[in-house]
């Protein structure tokens, strides 16, 4: 059996990476953030477990306020946005190379996504300020 301890620094080296690859560049729908969000509560509910209730000695899921409690980092959506935002500063200062134009300025895809990563940068500074 692996300690609490033991469980988060796996759950921070290792699953948060792999969800979090190239999320500089991701444009949150208002859909995919809630997804996210469920996603980190079931993963820490798995790693901390149940709680059993001292008087009646019932076991209960943990619900996200104590979830909160015990891990009380950033949101994975709070992670995002602002990964996001330093990717956003990054870019303008990479100079005129081809990755500062094919970021910016490159060949559209066939399918527009429905909120483009401008706006979602948009988005973050307002709720910053």
């Amino acid at each position: 059996m692996l300690s609490k301890n033991l469980k988060i620094k796996i759950y921070r080296t290792i699953i948060l990476p792999v969800v979090l690859y190239r999320c500089e560049t991701w444009s949150l729908t208002l859909r995919e953030e809630p997804r996210l969000r469920t996603f980190e509560d079931g993963v820490l509910k798995r790693l901390f477990g149940p709680k059993r209730n001292e008087v009646t000695g019932e076991w209960r899921k943990l619900i996200n306020e104590e979830l909160n409690y015990l891990y009380p980092s950033p949101s994975i959506v709070r992670v995002i946005k602002s990964r996001r935002m330093r990717w956003a500063g990054l870019v303008p200062r990479m100079g005129r190379g081809d990755t500062y134009t094919g970021f910016w300025w490159g060949k559209r895809p066939l399918v527009s996504p429905l909120r483009r990563w401008e706006y979602s940068i948009k988005m973050d500074l307002q709720e910053v300020a």
